[in-house]
């Protein structure tokens, strides 16, 4: 029985802690806040729950996975977990709306040539199916497996499996096949490329520099579908807080670790901050890059780079309304409201290096999702609603979202944007609240608040993660700062990867 250190509570080190505790060993997490979670929170307020991070689920058969392989109870036994239809709604620029149902490729065929015209649903259609061949290629090497520390796999990992990049003749022009080139070329109407493009915005990720291979993103929401925890998310990262505790997992609340143990080159204990060290045999660390860079330089070094050699990535704004009125028969859980001004929008999320200035008045209304889950546990009563807005903005430090103009300016935007969902909204307004990039910083440690998106082949290994592995023995890396990356999803399969490499030992030997 190995004596292992967990640094932090997030989801993907929780998934690596009761499946390590699984396999006998003494497993005792460290978590700088008072809770668990990580970017998975909640607000409560007057009867009202909102969730303040990722609000739906996609792939539970990760956490199916994780709950069977940790215990007795099933995912569903220990969660309300249901399925959203339909999927979303979607708002368009030109006014147009459509309604997407779940898990029905030949369902969101039929809606978009009903609302956009003959054709429309076979060009999507073929885009996802696409989208299937990248699944197809890189599930494997990207989810499954851990990402190997050698030039080899980066590079195998660093082309572009979209099939038209190897060669179907729609891109002979010079350049990188990205997600905007494709939603331009192959679908043509502007409201599919909105579509498109508002996958990969929902991720952080730029579509006029995130390789084609980013199309795997829909495909798996719409063949996998999309899930609703009742309560909220947060549900599931109590259930797996509660899941841990089971297998005898301990938490260290408000003990934040400063530094790495290192005895002859190979990690042996942390080191907190009021002093203590504490031996181990092993450490998982699932933090961010700047907080491994001050605990473990030399790994973080290897990892990620120099400090500030990687982009922040963009993080979320959230605005939780608790509004008078109940919630309208028939309404989506999830409505997507598209932005006017794609250039502008994405010019302002997706700033340079450096590039650091003030918002002035907002010259974009940002792409804003609504969330209206039909949850009796999110509110006081049936004559009350709570609506959850959110938006991908840039990260803390590049705007001043500790500045109380710039949070109000920028949640109106937001309110005018809902409003072609919720009519009147402001008149039903009783009270309103918002999560910013800094406040996300100060709750989780992430620099500026920025929210990692998962793993992409592509782009010459751009949009990979450092491998779980370091060049420090006995230190492993988690969460999705680490491959295979961000999203609820990706998480667990982190904690399953990092698992799988103690259980196996060899590993463990640290990168070459």
């Amino acid at each position: 029985m190995a004596r292992i250190a967990v640094i932090g509570a997030g989801m993907g080190a929780m998934a690596a802690a009761a499946r390590l505790a699984v396999a006998g060993h003494r497993v005792v997490v460290y978590e700088r806040a008072a809770t668990h979670g990580g970017g998975v929170g909640r607000l409560t307020r007057d009867g009202f729950a909102f969730d303040t991070g990722p609000g739906l689920l996609h792939l539970p058969a990760v956490y199916r996975d994780l709950f069977v392989k940790t215990g007795k109870e099933s995912l569903e036994a220990s969660v309300g977990l249901v399925q959203v239809d339909p999927a979303s709604a979607h708002v368009f620029a030109d006014g147009t709306a459509v309604t997407l149902p779940n898990a029905s490729r030949g369902g969101v065929a039929e809606a978009l040539d009903g609302v956009l015209g003959a054709g429309a649903g076979e060009r999507w259609s073929d885009l996802v199916n696409r989208g299937r061949e990248v699944w197809d290629a890189t599930r494997r090497p990207l989810l499954e497996e851990p990402l190997r520390p050698d030039a080899t796999a980066r590079e195998r990992l660093g082309r572009d499996p979209y099939p038209a990049v190897r060669g179907r003749g729609l891109f002979r022009r010079s350049g990188p096949v990205t997600v905007a080139s494709v939603a331009r070329r192959e679908l043509k109407d502007p409201r599919l490329v909105a579509l498109l493009e508002s996958h990969a915005l929902a991720y952080g990720l730029d579509p006029r520099h995130t390789p084609a291979s980013a199309t795997v993103l829909p495909y798996m929401e719409q063949t996998f579908g999309s899930w609703y925890v009742r309560g909220g998310l947060r549900g599931l990262a109590d259930a797996l807080h509660e899941r841990c505790l089971a297998r005898k997992v301990e938490f260290r609340f408000g003990e934040e670790v400063v530094g790495l143990l290192e005895k002859d080159g190979h990690a042996a204990g942390v080191e907190l901050t009021d002093g203590r060290v504490v031996e181990a045999d092993l450490v998982v660390a699932g933090v961010a890059p700047g907080r491994l860079a001050r605990i473990a330089p030399r790994a973080a070094e290897a990892a990620v780079g120099p400090a500030g050699s990687r982009p922040v990535p963009p993080g979320r704004f959230t605005v939780c309304l608790a509004l008078r009125g109940g919630r309208p028969e028939g309404a989506a859980h999830r409505t997507v409201v598209h932005t006017p001004d794609r250039d502008a929008e994405l010019a302002e999320v997706f700033r340079a290096p450096g590039d650091v200035r003030a918002p002035g008045p907002w010259r974009h209304r940002p792409t804003v999702t609504v969330l209206r889950p039909d949850d009796p546990a999110t509110r006081p009563d049936d004559g009350h609603e709570a609506v959850t807005l959110t938006a991908t903005v840039a990260p803390h430090g590049t705007v001043d979202w500790a500045d109380e103009e710039t949070v109000a300016g920028f949640a109106e935007r937001m309110l005018d944007a809902a409003e072609a969902v919720i009519p009147g909204l402001r008149e039903r307004v009783l009270w309103h609240e918002v999560r910013t990039p800094a406040d996300t910083e100060a709750a989780t440690g992430a620099e500026g608040g920025g929210v990692p998106a998962p793993v992409l082949a592509g782009a010459d290994g751009a949009f990979l993660r450092p491998a779980n592995l370091t060049p420090v023995p006995g230190l492993c890396l988690v969460g999705g700062f680490a491959h295979p990356g961000g999203g609820l999803a990706h998480a667990g399969m982190g904690g399953a990867l990092v698992a799988g490499l103690v259980v196996s030992g060899s590993d463990w030997r640290g990168s070459e």
